[in-house]
């Protein structure tokens, strides 16, 4: 991965409700500096609040000419998977999205919320945190859910074989008194990202992410099947699949497979489980 260092001799703007805590043109920066021959550029863009980056990127995809970055320090309709609420606050969480273009259909973007998980993850060790991935889209830290991402896509209308994908993500820098028994689950959190300044964790983030998109638009996901094991957070683990409440499917955790499906040694033999609204989770 070819991306900035971290750095932590730029200190923070001030923030009002008006003025966002990051400052795009040093991400661009930032950015720049990093970039290497074949690589896209990047547009980026801060708001001090919105509803949905995930929204606002979508609505305006079919317009942008190249890649945008759009950060956000509050959200304040942002959703996970399923549309479960994503809480966040200015202080105690990046939300970002990516809205990038590939020269796929959208049939061929199986494994991107997996490939996604991988640069995330290995951008995070960047800054000494050990993440672990938990399928098909959770970034974990010691078990606990450090970081979300939903990926929403949209056909290129100026090309039938082209798509959109809006990467959303959310990460938990600590975790707001209360919100662990408000949710009744442990949340994970990454304290090591409060000292470099914000613009730097957002660079070499979305730095990895370039490098994993553009892997993945010339590879798709079997590029990344090793990489995203060396993550996992259950491998050889007991786990169930869930489905609305009801266990559907129990057994070991195996692995992925080259299109991000999930394999599970049952006692009838091994199953590929698709993505769907389906729940991972350890075997009591």
């Amino acid at each position: 991965m070819t991306s900035p260092q971290p750095a932590d001799d730029v200190p923070a703007p001030d923030c009002d409700e008006h003025q966002p805590l990051v400052r795009p043109e040093r991400i661009s920066m930032l950015l720049a500096g990093s970039d290497s021959e074949g690589r896209q550029r990047v547009d980026v863009e801060a708001v001090a609040q919105t509803g949905s980056t995930n929204v606002d990127l979508m609505q305006r995809v079919t317009s942008l000419s190249r890649p945008l970055l759009l950060v956000a320090d509050r959200q304040t309709a942002g959703r996970g998977r399923a549309g479960r609420p994503w809480h966040t606050t200015p202080q105690d969480c990046l939300t970002f999205s990516l809205a990038w273009r590939f020269e796929r259909p959208l049939h061929a973007l199986l494994g991107l919320p997996l490939a996604v998980g991988v640069a995330l993850a290995e951008a995070l060790e960047v800054f000494g945190v050990a993440p672990q991935l938990k399928w098909p889209n959770d970034v974990l830290r010691d078990g606990a859910k450090l970081a979300g991402i939903l990926i929403e896509t949209a056909a290129d209308g100026r090309r039938g074989d082209a798509t959109w994908a809006v990467i959303g993500i959310g990460l938990n820098l600590t975790v707001p008194q209360g919100l662990e028994q408000e949710l009744q689950r442990a949340i994970g959190s990454a304290p090591e990202l409060q000292k470099p300044p914000r613009e730097t964790v957002l660079a070499i983030i979305t730095s990895a992410l370039v490098d994993v998109l553009t892997e993945f638009e010339r590879r798709g996901f079997g590029a990344f099947v090793k990489r995203w094991e060396a993550f996992h957070a259950y491998a050889g683990q007991a786990v169930k699949i869930v489905d609305n409440g009801r266990i559907v499917h129990e057994g070991t955790a195996a692995g992925v497979d080259m299109i991000g499906r999930f394999l599970l040694d049952t006692d009838a033999g091994q199953i590929e489980i698709l993505a769907g609204d389906l729940s991972l989770r350890l075997q009591d």
